[in-house]
């Protein structure tokens, strides 16, 4: 690092270089550093003398990026935003107490809120906040403790604790099903209207791959509601409006409630599962530690109820 200061005439020049190569221009850089376009062009010509090199080619208009300035601007970029990342980690060291779960709205409402008030007794202390995100989040840019991921449990970047199989059988309404016609075998279930979960981010199974696993190829489901989000589709299922998926971790305790009915029977035991997620390289407070804890074990007391029943 001493070397680093012996050649480079200030630190902030590189914030300097940074911001102009970014924007293409000396006087939006000016503009966005609040100083004069002069200062700018001085700070580069500076930094341009103490490397020996040319880093941006100007015309009359705008400035570009010469190959040596592309290479230093993507190093000094990537650098930056580390330093970023660290300082909004260090800050939330400091200041914060509660805990972040980030989660689908669907595990929010359906699995975590039926728990809070036993959460909360058992930990009055902790301050816990949902979030709900229709992408995955990092979670160390975005100073998150927990989060809910699907997948296998093997991210390179968090640890992983699985908290539910992914079950996946058909739901509806108690009427709905009653009213059904001939559903005796998986393929009459094309007859009937269905709802459709389309994440616009996140990857989620379809019901075309949920009829080819019971072996129905080369017949299109039918037409139906088509939702981006699964706390719309199990509102749209309760309301009548079809046969949905039902996920079983998130489905089981409305399926108790009477709220829909379901045929599971006609599982479908994809392989992947949902984890409890925490980064790897930034310790948990103990707060987030205790619901981590928390949750695994109701997680691990469904997931031996469903296999007793």
């Amino acid at each position: 690092m001493q070397e680093l200061w012996k050649i480079l005439p200030s630190p902030r020049h590189l914030s300097v270089f940074e911001a102009a190569g970014r924007l293409g221009s000396f006087t939006a850089a000016a503009q966005e550093l609040n100083v004069q376009q002069p200062a700018v062009s001085a700070a580069i010509r500076q930094l341009e003398e103490a490397m020996g090199v040319l880093l941006f080619n100007r015309t009359h208009r705008k400035v570009t990026l010469t190959d040596a300035g592309r290479r230093l601007h993507a190093d000094v970029t990537r650098a930056f935003e580390d330093v970023l990342r660290s300082v909004r980690q260090v800050r939330q060291y400091g200041r914060s107490d509660h805990v972040t779960l980030n989660a689908s709205s669907a595990f929010a409402y359906y699995w975590m809120m039926p728990r809070l008030q036993e959460l909360h007794r058992d930990h009055p202390q902790i301050d816990l906040r949902l979030q709900s995100s229709d992408h995955e989040p990092d979670i160390d840019a975005e100073n998150i403790s927990l989060a809910v991921r699907r997948g296998q449990g093997d991210w390179p970047d968090v640890h992983a604790a699985k908290i539910a199989d992914e079950v996946i059988f058909p739901i509806a309404s108690p009427l709905v099903m009653a009213s059904a016609r001939n559903l005796r075998s998986v393929p009459n279930l094309l007859h009937e209207r269905l709802i459709h979960l389309e994440e616009p981010i996140r990857a989620r199974p379809t019901w075309r791959q949920w009829f080819a696993h019971h072996d129905v190829h080369n017949r299109e489901p039918v037409a139906g509601l088509r939702l981006n989000d699964y706390a719309l589709v199990l509102q749209a299922a309760i309301a009548g409006e079809g046969f949905a998926f039902g996920w079983q971790h998130v489905t089981r305790g409305l399926i108790r409630q009477g709220l829909l009915a379901a045929r599971p029977e006609w599982a479908w035991r994809t392989g992947a599962g949902f984890y409890l997620v925490w980064s790897k390289t930034r310790p948990l407070i103990p707060q987030a530690e205790a619901v981590r804890d928390w949750i695994i074990a109701q997680a691990q007391s469904e997931m031996r109820e469903i296999e007793s029943s």
